[in-house]
């Protein structure tokens, strides 16, 4: 419920702070004395329209803040925690309205967005009165109501996940269609890809690793061509040994007849000959390892230039091949075998609508059945309202072709006001009085299922009196019994049945120059007082006095 309401300098308010209880509230005061500002400053703490005109003249700014006491799992705090704020104890809702025109909104002092605020609020108060802005004239809440009335929420909750589910369906039926039709225009292209990608059948990181052996072999071809030169002259036609071997012999035969130093030029050159055999043999082992076949060579440059080819032909990396492969051989399983799929789509997608078609007449059914038993409970609540010759039709538009998360209804509540006449949507039909006296009817019906916390009804007692206000007196009263009610009102019939009772005036500030609302909480006394004024007028008669009083006790 809504626990307190502050205001600073809005229109002519500069200061004020409202307490409030639960059961039923009621503001009165002269015509003029600012009870519009009031709600105005509610509406716009809820995320109402600002404007720059709201800001009292001299302000830079205005600020409304609403305090609301809530149970910890009321929707409105869900929806502030979605919104980004935290909610410990009071959930308060705060509006700064700029003179320049600019606003900002604020729950729990976190900035939220302007539809994060009016999301909020709308969970929270609900404003019934003569003005088109008001709460229940939008015919897209009529469908809730009715199913709030009918206890609809788990058949509905129902339907909104079968069509979740039905709408699924039909992307994915959808999607697989357009892939198909897609296979299907290029089916010669993906037979002929997928064929010669089989073919060549590339690997993955296949590309680096056959450019790596290459490298080696072209370097190793390189390095035996070396080897090989050097062993050539080692063991070929002029290589030195022989030749060495042959002036070792000639030496070793003169060796005994020349001195010392022949002894150690056969020495040398033997151990000369015997380096250069064991080079020779280095070298031939050398040259074993490194040798490697040449058509294998030939063999990896050739497939690396197959890879490059199909990567440049089909526009991608060589290593994105085998993906490619894949995908092209994916799409012409889907134009093979994609039409038994296609089908099975097409029946799952029928099954779905016609579970959801079944589920939604059988809603559809129930929503017209609590139709006529709402149209009935509200017959009775009208005559007392001096509505006695009116009629109020539920009506239920019914399209079994338009199949929605809310089934195949549209409903909207219309209203004759004159015998004969024929009923109308109800904004359009009723009057301003009668429009609010109707919405009080409703609020009466339906005030156990789906209500905010806070209902404000803006003077409905407009152009009524006796026993027709007093009718409206008690169904207020009625209606505070369940949820918190707020009533702007004039009629004396609907003060005397409040428990709260504020009185708002107009007083003159400084030498008079400018004037400032203010609002007292009225005691017993003050309460007998203000109901006198509001039966007699200006002049308090003891009459009038007794005949408050009277009220009061009753």
């Amino acid at each position: 419920m809504l626990s307190r309401l502050s205001i600073r300098d809005i229109v002519l308010i500069e200061r004020l702070d409202l307490g409030f209880r639960q059961g039923l509230s009621v503001l009165t005061g002269e015509t003029g004395a600012g009870k519009s500002i009031l709600l105005d400053s509610l509406a716009l703490a809820l995320g109402g329209r600002g404007d720059g005109a709201l800001v009292r003249a001299g302000a830079m700014q205005g600020q409304v803040t609403a305090v609301f006491d809530l149970p910890p799992d009321h929707g409105a705090i869900l929806a502030a925690g979605e919104a980004g704020a935290e909610v410990e104890g009071d959930l308060i809702l705060r509006r700064v309205q700029m003179a320049d025109g600019r606003s900002r909104a604020y729950v729990n002092d976190q900035p939220v967005s302007m539809q994060a605020l009016r999301a909020i609020g709308a969970a929270l108060v609900e404003i019934h009165g003569q003005h088109a802005d008001r709460a229940m004239i939008d015919p897209g809440t009529h469908r809730d109501l009715v199913d709030d009335f009918a206890g609809l929420g788990d058949d509905v909750a129902e339907l909104s996940r079968l069509h979740a589910q039905w709408r699924e369906a039909g992307r994915v039926l959808r999607e697989h269609e357009a892939r198909i039709d897609a296979a299907r225009r290029e089916a010669d292209y993906i037979r002929h890809a997928t064929a010669e990608l089989e073919k060549l059948a590339p690997e993955p990181g296949e590309e680096e690793r056959l450019a790596s052996e290459r490298q080696r072999m072209m370097q190793a071809e390189k390095i035996t061509g070396d080897l090989r030169e050097a062993a050539d002259i080692l063991s070929g036609d002029h290589a030195p040994g022989p030749i060495l071997l042959s002036v070792l012999r000639r030496l070793e035969r003169r060796r005994e007849q020349a001195g010392p130093d022949l002894a150690v030029a056969v020495t040398t050159l033997d151990a000369a000959l015997q380096s250069l055999d064991l080079a020779h043999q280095s070298l031939e082992a050398e040259l074993r390892q490194a040798e490697f076949d040449p058509r294998e060579l030939e063999r990896i440059e050739e497939r690396l230039f197959a890879l490059r080819a199909a990567g440049r032909k089909y526009q991608t990396p060589v290593d994105d091949l085998p993906a490619l492969a894949a995908k092209l051989a994916g799409d012409l399983e889907a134009l093979d075998h994609g039409e038994a799929e296609l089908v099975r789509l097409q029946r799952d997608v029928a099954a779905r609508e016609a579970l959801l078609s079944t589920k939604a007449r059988m809603v559809s059914e129930k929503r017209r059945n609590a139709a006529l038993a709402l149209d009935e409970a509200i017959a009775g609540e009208l005559p007392p309202l001096k509505l006695e010759r009116a009629r109020f039709e539920t009506r239920v538009d019914s399209d079994p072709a338009r199949l929605e998360a809310t089934g195949i209804d549209r409903v909207e509540f219309h209203v004759a006001t004159n015998p004969g006449s024929r009923p109308g949507p109800m904004m359009k039909v009723a009057s301003g009085g009668e429009l609010a006296r109707f919405m009080l009817a409703l609020k009466v019906t339906l005030a156990d299922r789906g209500s905010a916390p806070t209902l404000v009804f803006d003077e409905i007692d407009t152009g009524v009196g006796g026993a027709v206000a007093d009718a409206i007196g008690a169904r207020l009263a009625r209606l505070a019994a369940r949820v918190q009610v707020l009533a702007v009102t004039h009629a004396p019939q609907v003060a005397a049945r409040a428990s709260t009772h504020f009185e708002i005036s107009k007083t003159a500030i400084g030498e008079g120059d400018r004037v400032a609302t203010g609002v007292r909480l009225l005691d017993d006394a003050a309460r007998r007082e203000e109901i006198a004024r509001m039966l007699s007028g200006a002049a308090i008669t003891d009459e009038a006095r007794a005949a408050a009083a009277r009220l009061m006790e009753t």
